[in-house]
């Protein structure tokens, strides 16, 4: 169940370029989990592919795109924030108000 005091957000996030398609979705699956866990809604996923980067992230010239549209409690987006930097699979992210 959502709660009423959800927001509307958007999650790019930049994924490993060696990453495979299944690593990718497996990656993607875990990041929604994050996102159910902490009382919020998933609303449609759009994988981008590999793009070039504007500059190298840990020696990588590229990287996996995802962009994630999802609803979540403001107070959970701290928390929400910190797993992401802490993943090893995402090289940067950044959540947008929608």
């Amino acid at each position: 169940m959502v709660a009423e005091n959800t927001r509307g957000y958007e999650l790019v996030t930049i994924l490993s370029p060696e990453a495979t398609e299944d690593e990718v979705s497996s990656s993607i699956e875990r990041i929604d989990g994050l996102i159910k866990d902490k009382g919020g809604s998933v609303a449609e996923h759009d994988t981008w592919g590999l793009r070039r980067l504007a500059f190298p992230i840990n020696k990588f010239q590229e990287g996996n795109y995802v962009l994630t549209k999802f609803a979540l409690d403001p107070d959970s987006l701290t928390e929400f924030h910190r797993t992401l930097t802490a993943s090893e699979d995402v090289l940067r992210f950044m959540v947008s108000k929608v």
